[in-house]
């Protein structure tokens, strides 16, 4: 394996794919080379040798035959065009999420994964441990009764209506210090500022998907998978009027509602999800040791439960083994291209409510909104040249 960008959140990812006896780490590519040569001095310190090569262009590292897979950990603009240009290469991929910026973006990698034939998988790791698990057993086996509304943690920071504020310009450092025109990649170019690469591009509407992506990224996912909705989305968005979304009530065809929640009132910890039953309700958050029910009954068979799934599924409770296991059977991992892609297409389109200030209505089979070009001309972004591999 190799890896792209593995910066915060990606470097615990390399330690999670590192601690893993069936792979060997390869490679790094990053614009940065201050992050380049993090990562191959960890790596070649855990192997206990140089091997560890480093790269500033993802297309001369991709060109190597005997990478299998990438771990990619870019900021979010990179995600789905780098996965796009990884499987066209041959490799499969595990990328971190918000897996994609656009709807046109999330079919992209759908498309481009059949096309190619790779195993891909989205860092939406709840869908792969056990506390998460029970609830959607808990939804799919019936013991809830029916299940008609949901609740989905959207993060407690930052707003749903970005800026697109520049930082002021500062003088471009060296093209193999930090390649800036890679950094910005597909997005509209702007002068380079250090803060930028340190991570302050979160909240511009150029590099990220909200305070409802940053989290719903995740738990759309959740409560997607737990209905058995995963391959498709809401086709009714209610615009709220505050800053972030909470409260938004997303519909799906059937019925069922996924009710947008930046608080704390259905859990507790970030990235919560509930279902609410005819018989009760379940949720889980980070941080749990068990699922919270509202009734102790609920619970009884919990580990019964949890054993069960992964004898039906025969999949691992360890998200990155999900991943490894399904690069070597080729069946798709539990956050495969679809479930990233109808997920985060509801993070899209309650995005586009909260941009529009009005209500909106999408059709998830023709992939468009209903009678709004309004709405309509947000489904993808102009990405700019030589940048534009979607």
């Amino acid at each position: 394996m190799a890896g792209i960008g593995l910066r915060g959140r990606g470097f615990y990812d390399l330690q999670w794919l590192m601690s893993k006896d069936d792979v060997q780490f390869v490679a790094i590519c990053d614009v940065q080379q201050s992050e380049r040569l993090r990562v191959k001095n960890y790596v070649d310190e855990v192997y206990g040798n140089t091997d560890c090569a480093m790269y500033s262009d993802m297309r001369e590292m991709l060109q190597r035959d005997d990478i299998d897979a990438v771990l990619i950990a870019t900021g979010d603009r990179w995600h789905a065009p780098a996965s796009i240009l990884s499987m066209r290469a041959g490799k499969d991929v595990f990328t971190e999420k918000p897996s994609s910026m656009t709807i046109e973006e999330g079919r992209a990698v759908v498309d481009t994964a059949k096309r190619y034939g790779r195993v891909y998988q989205t860092g939406t790791q709840r869908l792969s441990e056990a506390h998460h698990v029970f609830c959607y057993e808990m939804v799919q086996s019936g013991r809830l009764g029916e299940v008609n509304t949901t609740y989905a943690h959207i993060a407690p920071w930052d707003s749903a209506k970005m800026g697109r504020n520049l930082l002021p310009a500062q003088d471009e450092p060296p093209k193999d210090v930090v390649d800036w025109d890679a950094w910005l990649g597909p997005v509209p170019w702007r002068p380079y500022n250090e803060d930028y690469v340190k991570g302050k591009w979160r909240d511009d509407y150029d590099f990220h998907t909200s305070c409802i992506g940053e989290w719903g990224a995740h738990t759309f996912a959740q409560v997607q998978y737990g209905l058995g909705l995963e391959d498709t989305a809401p086709v009714k968005y209610g615009y709220v009027d505050n800053d972030s979304g909470d409260g938004m009530v997303c519909t799906f065809a059937n019925g069922k509602k996924l009710i947008l929640s930046r608080g704390d009132t259905y859990w507790s910890g970030s990235c919560g999800a509930r279902f609410d039953g005819e018989r009760g309700w379940v949720s889980a958050a980070d941080g749990y040791t068990r699922s919270e029910v509202s009734s102790p009954e609920l619970l009884e068979n919990y580990r019964e439960v949890i054993d069960q799934y992964v004898e039906k599924t025969g999949r691992s409770l360890d998200h990155m083994q999900d991943f490894l296991d399904c690069v070597r059977s080729r069946k798709q991992p539990v956050a495969n291209p679809s479930m990233m892609h109808y997920s985060m297409t509801t993070v899209h389109c309650a995005n586009i409510a909260m941009w529009l200030e009005r209500d909106v209505e999408y059709d998830p089979v023709k992939e468009v909104f209903i009678n709004d070009d309004e709405a309509n001309t947000l489904l993808s972004r102009e990405q700019r040249r030589p940048w534009n591999f979607i």
